[in-house]
């Protein structure tokens, strides 16, 4: 059996909601991006630059990148635990599965200092 230490939340409910919604902003900020790129075929650097100093495209970027990180982070955990196994692996499968969470945690945080870093330019 595996123990519910590194997921989200305590409730299977509440990750299958995390993946949905995050779901849902990323496809929205996509369609919004290829729509933008779409409709300004000559896209300069000042236009997008124009783009990305209002607020709002910050801060609906800012949403992607957490719900990049909080989808990527369900379905990383799920794929640990579904095949990370003791069946799989044998005795070594919690270190294993422990040092692939680490991993994957590690990576998604180094992603979203770096996204804000080149959102807000800190």
């Amino acid at each position: 059996m595996v123990t519910n230490v590194t997921n989200l939340s305590r409730s299977g409910l509440y990750d299958w909601m995390v993946q949905r919604v995050s779901a849902i902003v990323l496809a929205a900020y996509v369609v919004f991006m290829l729509g933008y790129l779409l409709f300004h075929p000559g896209l300069t650097y000042t236009e997008w630059t124009q783009l990305f100093s209002s607020t709002w495209v910050r801060v609906f970027s800012l949403l992607a990148i957490v719900s990049l990180g909080a989808h990527a982070w369900v379905g990383m955990w799920t794929i640990s635990t579904d095949y990370l196994t003791e069946q799989t692996l044998g005795s070594k499968a919690v270190v294993v599965r422990f040092a692939f969470q680490a991993l994957c945690g590690i990576a998604m945080f180094a992603y979203f200092v770096w996204g804000i870093q080149v959102l807000w330019g800190l």
